[in-house]
């Protein structure tokens, strides 16, 4: 779900005006910018600090950054020092990360266009699905894990969230003919 930008300024009021730190664990940060067709420093700016994750939508084979002031990165570096979790070889990483951002972020909307057919295909079929705005998209079934089991015998991949919920995540690996395979996949499995 994306929280729409209003919602965002009126928690931001509140938190700002009690003293409390507001942090975006943007893990899909690009995806709802997107979808909401809001370029990122107008989403992030009510927030003190955020963190971005490259590997998720964006396709990058590992990496995340964190941004906020002077001193919430010292706090940071001291806490990422603590765990061990220095990394001289950080270039490669960043390579990767500055790849996806170049190339990866326009076709988020790819993305978001084959979860609504997938979630389209399921609302056809009289399974629940929940709101899809971006690139993930949650269904309800009788039995999640029996269901995940026989789409993966199919060769579709979901994750069971719960005893009824399943998760459907479309992204850099997931095309057209894969998006069109699944949906007949789940029409003769829930059909």
């Amino acid at each position: 779900s994306i929280y729409p930008m209003e919602t965002v300024r009126e928690i931001a009021a509140v938190a700002h005006e009690a003293g409390i730190p507001m942090h975006l664990a943007g893990a899909r940060l690009f995806n709802a910018c997107v979808a909401a067709g809001i370029e990122p420093p107008e989403y992030t700016r009510h927030f003190n600090s955020v963190m971005q994750c490259f590997s998720k939508g964006l396709g990058a084979p590992v990496g995340s950054i964190i941004a906020g002031d002077g001193d919430f990165i010292e706090r940071c570096r001291f806490f990422r020092g603590q765990f061990g979790a220095a990394m001289p070889q950080a270039g490669i990483i960043a390579a990767g990360a500055i790849y996806a951002l170049e190339n990866n972020v326009v076709r988020l909307a790819e993305d978001h266009a084959h979860a609504a057919m997938l979630a389209d295909a399921l609302t056809a079929l009289g399974v629940p699905v929940m709101p899809c705005e971006t690139n993930i998209v949650f269904f309800t079934v009788p039995d999640a894990a029996a269901t995940v089991e026989d789409l993966r015998n199919e060769g579709v991949l979901v994750s069971a969230m719960s005893d009824t919920s399943i998760r459907a995540v479309t992204n850099l690996s997931v095309d057209r003919p894969m998006t069109d395979r699944t949906i007949e996949v789940l029409k003769k499995l829930l059909g």
